[in-house]
């Protein structure tokens, strides 16, 4: 039996209902080999065979009031979704925590001399968030991106990583994203996040925005961002720095995520602890497509929630898309 999860897989026992009664369904339909007659019946090789291909997409939402508080306790009933323009069925609602496997990755640059200290703050407070079952590593970035620490259940060893960094160079932020999802092929928990540390504008990375943005698309990882941006009216700013808070936006946004600016560095650390209380926070929608075509092109998903009675206007926050298998 094959089948494909795409998205956040968060709720196991339920897919494994699913594909188990979607494959019996085909087996009691009579979809299986002819059977032989004679001596054959009982052979090995006459025994009923079947193959159940199945996609089963899965959607990270977050929804949230207009002051950013979380919007809980909603029924499948308020949720649909739509893939390219055509309704799905949703056949599965969790809200239920999952272990998370996440991709810190931390700012190093000399424009983050004075910003280092809050922002190693602010990855502790994150890194308190974990639960006994995740998993992080820690990618350090200047003028190339490092490997720090790689995937461990000890919030201790990242934080004590961390403390050791030091402020130089460029920003090869772009790098830093493309070795974090490299690495997060190897994490233990199908549920995967990156947290990008920042003050944005990157100016020396082998990739091209573009590119990475491709890469961001085709992996099952939600991005986030959090960062202290200089005005846009400072005098000495690069062009770099300018485009930085729209290129995190971006990067974050189709993937589920969300980019978090700080008005001053002291707010960084109640920044970080709210994306580790979000990542706890979010529905997960299941659904198998009504296009069942294997062709790897990308499939672009939209999802609408019933405003709830009495509730103020709600915003919605989704996974916009993903690629199909292919043959």
């Amino acid at each position: 039996m094959r089948f494909r999860l795409a998205g956040f897989p968060g709720i196991f026992a339920a897919i494994l209902g699913i594909l188990l009664l979607e494959s019996f369904g085909t087996l009691a339909r009579g979809q299986t080999e002819p059977a032989t007659s004679g001596a054959a019946k009982d052979s090995p090789q006459a025994i009923p065979r079947f193959n159940a291909s199945t996609t089963l997409v899965l959607i990270p939402v977050t929804v949230t009031d207009p002051l950013n508080r979380f919007v809980l306790g909603l029924r499948q009933q308020d949720f649909h979704i739509f893939e390219d323009g055509i309704e799905q069925t949703i056949s599965h609602l969790s809200g239920e925590d999952t272990p998370l496997s996440v991709g810190l990755l931390f700012d190093t640059s000399g424009s983050m001399s004075y910003k280092l200290q809050t922002s190693r703050q602010a990855a502790t407070q994150f890194l308190k968030t974990m639960n006994p079952q995740d998993e992080a590593l820690l990618v350090s970035f200047s003028d190339k991106a490092t490997l720090a620490a790689g995937f461990t259940s000890n919030s201790v060893e990242i934080q004590d990583k961390v403390a050791l960094l030091q402020p130089g160079g460029l920003t090869a932020m772009l790098d830093a994203v493309d070795m974090a999802l490299r690495e997060m092929k190897n994490a233990k928990n199908p549920r995967k996040a990156i947290l990008i540390v920042s003050d944005g504008g990157d100016n020396h990375s082998r990739y091209t925005s573009s590119q990475i943005q491709a890469l961001v698309r085709e992996a099952d990882v939600q991005v986030y961002a959090m960062g202290v941006f200089e005005p846009v009216l400072s005098i000495g700013i690069s062009p770099e720095e300018v485009t930085g808070p729209k290129l995190l936006s971006e990067l974050a946004e189709q993937t589920g995520g969300r980019a978090f600016t700080a008005v001053d560095p002291s707010d960084l650390p109640s920044i970080a602890a709210r994306i580790g209380i979000e990542l706890r926070n979010q529905y997960v929608l299941a659904y198998s497509p009504k296009n069942q075509e294997r062709d790897g092109k990308f499939r672009r998903v939209e999802v609408k929630v019933t405003q709830p009675a009495g509730l103020p206007a709600i915003k919605v926050h989704w996974r916009q898309g993903y690629y199909a298998p292919s043959e």
